[in-house]
């Protein structure tokens, strides 16, 4: 595919990474013929810049499609450029090996191996390149994964994606640091001292991995379920391995970890019922025919397209007010997520505007004031 999200082809077929990679090729192939006959020297230098090309390519396009644009990401970017651009001039001026020679001088013995600053710089770029050759292949698995998946597949489509990732990613860095050479058994130590500091201080983070993972398999919350956590409602857009992000119709976003949908009572108004009552207070004088009060209010409600028929809207004679009557108007709706309190405001429009023509009081808040004069003021003679 030719779209914005392709690694090999990017855009415009010559910002992806196929373009540098097919350069690099035929300078390899045209180096190999006139090799013997015509040795050229800018071939030297011609196949390190593509090569060093093909790197920042493939480091800045994985990059881009795996994670979010973040500052992050953007460093990351700017450091494989300096890194690939700093190791093409040291290959081509004949430094790189000296310095590495030298580096290969300086080791220390680690249990029952010995590493060397070489060693750990190229176990450092072995690992690099294996995360981003699994972040490519996850990448390419997630979008062939959730293409045309919508509701509870999504998320359980999501689940084997953010799975897939995990896994490949652990089996790469054990590949990376076997290539190196560094045996792994002399990493049990650190594995330990990992699982006591999740134990006491990582606790949090690694309840809201777990509870990702559970979340989207047991798919109490899917993406697009309107939920309520916290006095916050919104609609939940992505379920990522850590934090759940809803977005409310304000436009307003928030970044929910997931421990907090495990351990925390949540209200899903998508889960089993779309159906979601409102309800609206009108307090109209004592004077006020009763039931002609009860059927305008039915009719404000019924006019609005939103409101349900079956069942329909309710009215109840819910209190005698110190001001007046009070009615309790209550009507269903399907659609949430198109908002709520614009459907409350017309609803209330339309019982104001249907009183005024009725000629049906909506009484102003009153009170009585009692004073309380003396006995000398009250036979004070006028």
């Amino acid at each position: 595919m030719a779209d914005g999200s392709s690694i090999l082809l990017g855009r415009r077929l010559v910002d992806g990474v196929l373009f540098p990679l097919l350069l690099l090729s035929f300078a390899y192939a045209v180096q190999t013929l006139l090799a013997r006959a015509f040795p050229l020297a800018v071939f030297k230098v011609a196949i390190p810049v593509l090569l060093a090309l093909a790197v920042i390519r493939l480091g800045v396009k994985v990059l881009q499609v795996a994670v979010k644009d973040t500052p992050l990401v953007r460093a990351l970017e700017r450091t494989i450029s300096w890194l690939a651009w700093i190791a093409m001039v040291l290959w081509v001026s004949g430094l790189l090996p000296v310095i590495l020679g030298q580096l290969d001088e300086i080791k220390w013995k680690v249990g029952g191996s010995t590493l060397s600053v070489r060693n750990m710089l190229e176990g450092l770029l072995t690992a690099g390149v294996v995360l981003l050759i699994t972040l490519w292949i996850s990448s390419a698995i997630e979008s062939r994964v959730l293409r045309s998946a919508t509701g509870s597949e999504l998320s359980l489509r999501k689940a084997f994606s953010n799975a897939t990732r995990a896994v490949l990613m652990f089996v790469g860095l054990l590949l990376a640091l076997s290539v190196v050479g560094i045996d792994l058994t002399a990493l049990s130590v650190l594995g330990g001292a990992i699982g006591v500091g999740i134990g006491f201080g990582l606790q949090k983070l690694a309840a809201s991995y777990v509870s990702g993972f559970v979340m989207l398999a047991e798919r109490s919350v899917r993406i697009g379920d309107n939920v309520r956590i916290d006095d916050f409602e919104g609609r939940i857009t992505d379920i990522n391995a850590r934090y759940t992000v809803i977005r409310a119709l304000s436009g307003r976003e928030s970044i929910v970890p997931n421990e907090m949908f495990i351990s925390n009572c949540i209200e899903n108004l998508s889960l089993a019922d779309t159906q979601l009552l409102q309800s609206t207070v009108v307090s109209v004088g004592y004077d006020s025919d009763v039931d002609l009060v009860m059927r305008l209010l039915t009719d404000a409600a019924i006019q609005q397209e939103r409101v349900l028929s079956e069942p329909g809207p309710g009215v109840n004679l819910t209190k005698f007010g110190a001001d007046g009557l009070e009615f309790t108007l209550n009507y269903w709706m399907t659609d949430p997520e198109k908002g709520q309190q614009n459907l409350r405001s017309l609803v209330n429009i339309a019982i104001l505007q249907s009183l005024r023509q009725h000629g049906i009081e909506i009484p102003f808040p009153q009170r009585v004031i009692h004073t309380r004069l003396s006995v000398a003021e009250a036979v004070k003679p006028c």
